[in-house]
């Protein structure tokens, strides 16, 4: 990717923290480089303590690396420029709980260097996308927190930035209200702009990346696109008519990773070979065969593979 079509790049970015009794070195990231898209919806994936949240905060330019570089638009991330056109939704965030919706609007747009009838007309536009306008007059204190989410999509939105980072947007969120910002994400996809997502709601990452890192350990595990990661190794259940505890033993000892439940056989292969081998098998014995059905291996089946592969250390 060319400067022009990347908005977001880490070169062997490492970060390390000093620590604990005996001061011990720490290493959160270790010589991670990835590229995002100018245009992209990106998630970033991980277990807890992979270094999501830092890699974030060396993004936004509130973390210096101890080696390495990031680049927001091509600028350096230690520089403020880098920032300038720049959308941010923290998780956990803290509005003032005195302020309504617009007034909190208002002061963030102010801190953006907003003048206050730009605020107005993007606020008003923004509080109606995420369908918050009818409580624009009600103080936060009484907001749930599915309705902060909503809120704070719209703040991070309300400078028109090229690039919004969101960390847990749904969080708290109903299955309606998720399925709703998701449409939004996709909107703003549609005008251009630049996504970064952490969230650890895998199926809502599949529904709306293009691309996706995942980082364990402070590691880079793999990047690429959707499509590429939810490939893995094929799965399938095979549906008998009849399965003896003789041929289900035998199943068992070549096949010890399928689960045979009752009639039904279920397992991940190697390869697609494997299968017909077992199909053979179980004709070979007299079983017949009702239903062969792949399954979808979905983002979170992969990404399991991925980090149980990693422990592994395969």
């Amino acid at each position: 990717m060319t400067a022009e079509t990347t908005a977001i790049r880490t070169t062997n970015l490492s970060k390390s923290f000093w620590g604990g009794l005996r001061g011990q070195e720490v290493k959160a990231l270790c010589d991670v480089s990835l590229e995002v898209a100018t245009g992209d919806i990106f998630g970033l994936l991980g277990p807890n303590g992979a270094g999501k949240t830092t890699m974030i905060k060396i993004l936004l330019g509130s973390l210096r690396p101890s080696s390495g570089s990031a680049s927001i638009s091509g600028l350096d991330s230690t520089r403020w420029r880098a920032r300038q056109r720049v959308g941010f939704l923290p998780e956990n965030h803290r509005f003032p709980l005195y302020q309504t919706g617009m007034q909190m609007m208002y002061h963030f747009g102010g801190l953006a260097g907003m003048s206050r009838s730009d605020i107005k007309t993007r606020a008003t536009e923004l509080l109606e996308l995420v369908d918050m306008s009818r409580w624009h007059k009600t103080k936060i204190k009484k907001y749930s927190k599915g309705m902060m989410q909503r809120l704070g999509l719209a703040q991070a939105m309300l400078s028109d930035p090229d690039i919004i980072f969101l960390d847990e947007p749904t969080d708290g969120v109903d299955p309606i209200g998720r399925r709703e910002i998701r449409d939004i994400l996709l909107n703003i996809k549609k005008q251009g702009k630049t996504v970064f997502l952490n969230s650890h709601l895998l199926a809502e990452v599949e529904a709306v990346c293009d691309h996706v890192a995942i980082l364990d350990k402070g590691k880079m595990i793999k990047t690429g696109p959707v499509s590429g990661l939810i490939g893995g190794k094929p799965s399938y259940k095979i549906e008998t008519k009849h399965l003896s505890p003789e041929v289900a033993d035998r199943v068992s000892h070549l096949y010890p990773d399928s689960k045979i439940v009752g009639h039904l056989i279920s397992m991940t292969f190697d390869d697609a070979l494997q299968v017909n081998a077992l199909i053979d098998l179980l004709r070979q014995n007299g079983v017949e065969l009702i239903s062969v059905s792949p399954r979808k291996i979905s983002l979170e089946d992969s990404f399991m593979q991925l980090i149980k592969g990693e422990a592994a250390g395969e």
